[in-house]
């Protein structure tokens, strides 16, 4: 099934060049435009698309308004596609898949794109099938903690565990507490870096220093920091491509 996309934009100007990256994309399929934030509410709510890409900043109201009218469980996936830096913060309170800033090239987008992929893929949406593009490695994970904004290279994260409405992010040097599913986090940190091994852990892959065989034919997770983490039986095959001979 294909992505079933949205755009809204005042520009013309970009929603032409939205318009053009998406139009290649194979697993795409336009099934609107929007110019100002009222029509935007409606569309969603008429049209139920997979993806939106929003403006932030749109006559009648913003990008964050147009959200905020849709029931949290009726909400598509929505990539921020703006020239203000400064809603970064409310914007991924909000759950956003990801954040583009103004003007970005196709690459960029197409990166958006693997990302929307994956969260619909853990949250049961419809879309499936492979991109245009191979996956790519994020550059840059940003989290909101205790009103601040931070910057994070994934390499930075060992692995993260879920705590009730948070997740903790165990860094390197030190450990973060945020506001965040770990279905979210898992789509913005991405499988080519990260991997789910049970239902309350990701860890980063280079952190994994072996996995163990236990009782009754469970396996344990061992990181290079002598951290021991179950494998879920359900997710083991998540593994699997590293495994010598695998296919």
């Amino acid at each position: 099934m294909k992505i079933r996309t949205l755009i809204v934009d005042d520009e013309s100007l970009a929603r032409d060049r939205l318009r053009s990256f998406l139009q290649t994309e194979p697993i795409v399929e336009l099934v609107g435009e929007c110019a100002a934030g009222p029509d935007a509410i409606s569309a969603i709510r008429s049209l139920a698309p997979d993806l939106v890409f929003l403006d932030m900043q749109m006559p009648g109201c913003d990008g964050l308004t147009v959200i905020a009218q849709l029931p949290e469980d009726r909400r598509p996936a929505i990539v921020f596609a703006t020239a203000h830096e400064k809603f970064a913060v409310d914007a991924f309170d909000l759950a956003a898949v990801d954040y583009l800033l103004k003007p970005f090239d196709r690459e960029r987008c197409q990166q958006a794109l693997r990302r929307v992929q994956l969260h619909l893929q853990l949250n049961g949406g419809r879309a499936a099938g492979p991109v245009a593009a191979a996956p790519a490695k994020a550059d840059r994970i940003t989290v909101k903690t205790d009103g601040r904004l931070v910057f994070l290279r994934p390499e930075e994260i060992v692995r993260v565990e879920a705590a009730d409405n948070y997740v903790m992010l165990h860094l390197q040097d030190g450990r973060l507490m945020v506001r965040e599913t770990m279905a979210a986090i898992e789509t913005r940190l991405g499988p080519e870096q990260f991997v789910r091994i049970n239902r309350s852990a990701i860890v980063q892959l280079d952190q994994i220093r072996e996995v163990q065989p236990a009782n009754h034919g469970d396996h344990t997770v061992v990181l290079r920091d002598g951290t021991r983490l179950p494998l879920s039986r359900s997710l083991r095959g998540r593994l699997d491509r590293f495994t010598p001979g695998a296919r």
